[in-house]
């Protein structure tokens, strides 16, 4: 395969991307070429950038997109060009410890080769005009024209799923709405509180909706965030720089807490408030993340109750069976990923809609082809 094509390289942290030509790869046996449609800008780009996730470079980031296959290598048989497609960030080996015990965010495979910034393979899947082996963030590296991934993190779904809203599925909306679906235990009448209304949060918010929670409660420090998390569900929004959430959580149980919590502002204050909002026997699901050598202090009393505490990276994720069954309801109505986007961006604005997600100005921006 004699390839070039575009992509937005980070050469080094705190720098801009600059947008500049590359060359693919040759396909692997379980190799796919993916024509990128739509790619969302994440947070977890913006770790890699200000320099707090530790990656090797030239790297092309990106990795909540959608597309259309175009080439497959031949052990690639699930799937054929012109499919449309979800990217899945998560691929995984199916036999190692983690694997066997249905925790494939755990895949040793996976672990050990994401530090390095390769495909799943071990391989560079692209390089710079002059030779350079390009890494990849998170096993897909999306802000290109093209993309190569494994057969098994290229996911088919409905061609009428617009692409835009399609590739929110592959990150943003897989995390709040599976945490809310598969990780969080969330009865019919149950109080449910989420901290950050960011993509992934205004995602829980959703989440908790399908699951028939009686009480959404939404907080974070922004109201225009607040206002879309009320057009999504929430029956309470809580401004948190001008309302305590633990008070509000209270006076909405009885004095109680509230039966749930999902987390995506990532800060420590978040943390820390989630505990302290959760009712005893209450289950509190952290999504947000910050740098892996801060600390976080708690107040052990609020760690007391049988308080169940779980961290999800992915929602509880199993891309083959989730991507395609998030598609449906939202072709129903019942799921809106349109109101996640604030921004609609060409390749060669992606510097300004990096910019824009520092200051808090977007939802979720999104590059279009």
């Amino acid at each position: 395969m004699n390839l070039e094509y575009q992509a937005a390289v980070l050469h080094q942290a705190r720098s801009p991307l600059t947008v500049e030509r590359v060359s693919a790869a040759e396909l692997g046996r379980a190799d796919v070429l993916v024509r990128m449609r739509a790619v969302g800008l994440c947070h977890t780009d913006l770790e890699v950038i200000d320099g707090s996730l530790r990656l090797p470079m030239p790297i092309v980031l990106g990795h909540e997109g959608s597309g259309i296959v175009e080439e497959v290598g031949p052990d690639a048989r699930k799937l054929r060009k012109g499919d449309h497609v979800v990217l899945s960030w998560n691929p995984h080996c199916g036999h190692c410890f983690y694997c066997d015990r249905d925790l494939p965010i755990l895949c040793e495979e996976y672990l050990a080769r994401g530090p390095q910034a390769v495909g799943f393979d071990g391989r560079s899947k692209a390089r710079l005009m002059d030779g350079a082996e390009l890494r990849q963030l998170m096993f897909v590296g999306a802000f290109g024209e093209y993309c190569i991934v494994q057969e098994q993190q290229a996911v088919p779904v409905p061609e009428e799923l617009p692409f835009d809203r399609a590739c929110l599925i592959g990150c943003a909306v897989m995390t709040g709405v599976g945490a809310a679906l598969n990780v969080a235990r969330i009865g019919r009448a149950d109080a449910v509180m989420v901290i950050g209304c960011g993509a992934v949060g205004l995602a829980a918010v959703q989440g908790a909706r399908l699951a028939g929670a009686a009480k959404i409660i939404a907080v974070d420090i922004d109201d225009g965030k607040l206002a879309l998390a009320r057009k999504m569900g929430a029956g309470r929004c809580v401004n948190g720089g001008k309302e305590d959430p633990v008070s509000v959580g209270k006076a909405e149980t009885a004095g109680r807490g509230v039966d749930a919590v999902i987390e995506a502002a990532g800060s420590a204050a978040a943390f820390r408030t989630t505990v302290e909002a959760v009712r005893p026997g209450g289950e509190v699901v952290w999504l947000g993340k910050i740098d892996v050598e801060n600390d976080v202090a708690f107040r052990w009393g609020a760690l007391m109750g049988e308080k169940r505490i779980v961290r999800s990276s992915y929602g509880g994720a199993r891309p083959r069976r989730d991507f395609p069954w998030l598609a449906r309801p939202y072709l129903a109505g019942r799921l809106k990923p349109d109101e996640l986007i604030t921004r609609r961006i060409r390749p060669d604005e992606i510097n300004d809609g990096l910019a824009a997600m520092v200051r808090g100005a977007a939802v979720r921006t999104v590059i279009v082809r």
